[in-house]
């Protein structure tokens, strides 16, 4: 049985992978703004000015309640003061922000008249105020724009600060909002919510704690490493991508463990910013697509779910993508070039691993239940079949066995990938081994 499963999933994979090259040749083509860029310590505060430069009448700043408490707008709020632009704070972003919270900045932004929005905060916040953009401008439900270029109208102008190092949501064509009901993430994509100026302030994220620190983290090192091992990579998005990975793997693990270290949350800001860059037009795989499927039903924050999958997609995708992982062992200089191919392949995922267990990243997702498995990976498959253009697909059984390793259990059920491959094991954590 699991042999016919790996046999249909890579019959299914050659169909699959054709679509996704010929829409990879599109998105090659496809305009993607990129927005100027203000970095280093007190960039908020120039970006600030900037905008004032603009003559907007009145900015809507979209944040969460904990950035508006900590008082980290101050600087752009007194610059934006002082060039005498008004602005009103709706500072009622919650993780995943729910269509509700997204029709509510609607209306402020349509009550109150503002023509432009700052998203100030982490990815769920510069996420919320894209929606809320697209969604003013088209007057449409956010509902009604869920998928591709769904607005006829483009947004007022976006500007973004974030908060943390992870998202790369200042440069990306997406917005993920959720739908409580239905425990879905819903991804809403335009080129035109892309901000138009963003600033990457390391002094904002010097009092981010190290679980928040290590999440974001991984969720930049997921964005390039699904970016580069996909069927979209351009020599750009490889640029970016293998950039990124090099200096998450540096400076990661300072910004863990000294979160005041300017440099290394600067490097880190640059990495997701990078990051971003590479799968805005590279897309991502299968690691999102069921990190998005436990954040919906869990409310797992996002990071953490794609820290915890990257080990073991890795681990089942790795026959396919053998080439590349030696490239990015290299890149974050866990192996030597004098190293096989193999043996750098399995450098790169078993430093994958020691990332996870230096930073404090669980092997296994508590929340995670055996009776929701079938469904998560059902509806796993089905984003990634009509998205991504993953190096190999997944069947349905072979999804579900992927996502059972992170089950909290002592013994996780070992995958078969779809090729024979020698594994050197490693005992801290579960692995997706060939058969």
């Amino acid at each position: 049985m699991l042999f016919a499963n790996v046999l249909t999933g890579m019959v299914r994979s050659v169909g699959l992978s054709t679509v996704m090259r010929a829409a990879g040749v599109v998105t090659r083509l496809l305009p993607i703004p990129q927005p100027t860029m203000m970095v280093g310590p007190g960039s908020s505060a120039r970006l600030g000015q900037a905008i004032n430069d603009f003559g907007h009448t009145r900015v809507l700043i979209v944040t969460d309640p904990l950035v508006a408490k900590l008082g980290l707008m101050a600087p752009m709020l007194q610059a934006l003061k002082a060039g005498g632009t008004d602005y009103l704070v709706f500072d009622e972003i919650t993780p995943d922000a729910p269509i509700a919270l997204i029709e509510k900045g609607v209306a402020v932004f349509k009550k109150n008249a503002c023509d432009a929005i700052v998203a100030f905060g982490g990815g769920s916040a510069i996420d919320a105020a894209k929606a809320i953009g697209l969604a003013a401008a088209n007057h449409k439900h956010p509902a009604q724009l869920v998928g591709y270029f769904k607005g006829r109208r483009a947004p007022a102008p976006i500007y973004a600060v974030p908060t943390t190092a992870g998202t790369g949501s200042e440069v990306t064509v997406a917005a993920v909002i959720s739908d409580p009901d239905t425990h879905r993430k819903l991804v809403i994509a335009d080129t035109r919510i892309v901000p138009r100026m963003a600033a990457l302030d390391p002094s904002l994220m010097v009092g981010l704690p190290p679980d928040i620190t290590a999440a974001t983290g991984m969720d930049a090192l997921t964005h390039a490493v699904e970016a580069y091992i996909g069927h979209w990579g351009t020599a750009f998005t490889d640029r970016m991508a293998l950039s990124a990975v090099s200096m998450i793997f540096e400076n990661l693990p300072v910004a863990h463990v000294n979160g005041q270290d300017l440099a290394a949350r600067e490097k880190m800001a640059l990495a997701s910013n990078y990051a971003g860059q590479a799968f805005t037009r590279a897309n991502v795989g299968y690691v999102h697509a069921i990190a998005h499927q436990l954040g919906g039903l869990y409310h797992t924050p996002h990071g953490l779910a794609n820290a915890i999958m990257l080990p073991a997609v890795l681990r089942f995708l790795s026959p396919a993508i053998q080439t590349k992982l030696a490239v990015l062992a290299l890149r974050a200089k866990v192996g030597k070039k004098t190293d096989s191919e193999a043996v750098l392949a399995q450098k790169f995922m078993d430093a994958v691993d020691a990332m996870n267990t230096r930073l404090g990243i669980p092997a296994t997702l508590a929340a995670l239940r055996e009776a929701d498995i079938p469904a998560l990976a059902r509806a796993a498959c089905r984003e990634a079949d009509a998205n991504y253009p993953v190096p190999l697909y997944m069947t349905q059984a072979i999804c579900e066995q992927v996502i059972r390793q992170v089950l909290p259990q002592p013994e996780a059920v070992k995958i078969s990938a779809a090729r024979p491959r020698a594994a050197k094991k490693t005992p801290a954590r579960p692995k997706v081994l060939a058969a």
